[in-house]
C-alpha cells in the first residue's frame, strides 16, 4: 500500500503548493483512495505535478467536516464523476470555532447527489484497509475540542467531533494507523484501532492535533508512543512542527515529518 501526502502545511519540493490542510492519496493492489482534500484544490495542482490522475480515484474519505480536510471535496466531485464518498452523517453539521467563524465544508448538493455513503460502522474499502468511524474516549486529557463549536438551528453545541474517522491499514506485521486531526485523540484512536485489530501497532501517520497542547499533554502523548515503540511516526499538519521536534529528540529516527509530497509504504 502506497501512501502520498498531497497537501500539508509545509512542502521541501520545487513545484508543490503547501496550505494549512491535509489529503493523502492511496494506492492499494486494486483500489486508488483519496483520504481527505485540504481547503482549496491545491491538492488538485499538486497531484498534476506528481503525476498523478485524480479522475481515476475510486473512493473519497473525508476525516471530519472542517474546512481544512473537506474545503477540496467539491472541486474533487466536479473533477471525478465516479468515486463515492465515504463520511459520517455530522460531517456535514455546521461547523464553528468560537460563535463568528465558519469553520465547515458543506457539500455540494448537486455534485454530491447519489455519492454520499455514511459510515456507522467499521467499513472495509479494501482488502486490508478500513474505515475506523468510533473513536471511544479511554484518555480525555487527550482530547482537543476546546473553542469549536456545532450550530444546530439557533443554538451551538460543544464540537465532541463525532464526525471523526480514521483509517486502517492491516498487514501480517502488525496494523498502521492514518489519521488526519485527531481531535478525538490519537491515542484514544491507536485504542480503538488495537481493540478492533487485537495487533500491535507498526506505524501512526497524520496530525495529532498538539500545537498549542499543555506542556502534560504533550509529555503524555510522548510517554505513550515511547511505551507504544511503533516502528514509524509520520508526523504533521496540527501536530506542529515545535512538538514534532519533541517527539524527535525522545523517538529519534522513527519520527519522520510527512511534509507535502512525501511518499511512504504501508
Amino acid at each position: 500500500m502506497k501512501v502520498t501526502t498531497l497537501v500539508e502545511n509545509l512542502t521541501y519540493k520545487s513545484g508543490l503548493l503547501a496550505e494549512h490542510g491535509l489529503s493523502f492519496y492511496i494506492e492499494t493492489a486494486n483500489r486508488k483512495i483519496l483520504f481527505d482534500t485540504g481547503q482549496s484544490d491545491v491538492f488538485v495542482r499538486n497531484a498534476l505535478a506528481m503525476g498523478i490522475d485524480l479522475t481515476e480515484v475510486d473512493a473519497v474519505v473525508i476525516s471530519h467536516g472542517h474546512y481544512d480536510h473537506a474545503g477540496g471535496l467539491n472541486t474533487f466531485l466536479r473533477l471525478n464523476q465516479k468515486a463515492k464518498v465515504y463520511l459520517k452523517r455530522a460531517a456535514l453539521f455546521d461547523k464553528y470555532s468560537g460563535t463568528s467563524r465558519y469553520v465547515g465544508a458543506a457539500a455540494d448538493a448537486c455534485l454530491a447527489s447519489g455519492r454520499l455513503v455514511f459510515v456507522d460502522d467499521l467499513q472495509e474499502l479494501d482488502q486490508g484497509l478500513f474505515i475506523i468511524p468510533q473513536t471511544p474516549i479511554v484518555n480525555p486529557a487527550d482530547t482537543h475540542f476546546k473553542g469549536f463549536l456545532v450550530k444546530k438551528e439557533t443554538l451551538f453545541e460543544e464540537d465532541t467531533f463525532v464526525d471523526e474517522l480514521f483509517l486502517v491499514a492491516d498487514s501480517v506485521d502488525g496494523i498502521s494507523i492514518i489519521s488526519s486531526c485527531s481531535h478525538r485523540g490519537i491515542t484514544n484512536m491507536v485504542e480503538a484501532a488495537i481493540s478492533a485489530f487485537k495487533k500491535k501497532i507498526k506505524a501512526v501517520v497524520g496530525g495529532f492535533h498538539l500545537l498549542g497542547c499543555t506542556p502534560e499533554q504533550l509529555e503524555a502523548t510522548i510517554c505513550y508512543f515511547e511505551q507504544l515503540a511503533p516502528k514509524s511516526l509520520g508526523i504533521c499538519h496540527c501536530t506542529g512542527i515545535d512538538r514534532y521536534g519533541a517527539f524527535v529528540q525522545r523517538l529519534g529516527s522513527v519520527v519522520f515529518y510527512n511534509s507535502t509530497g512525501t511518499t511512504f509504504e504501508l
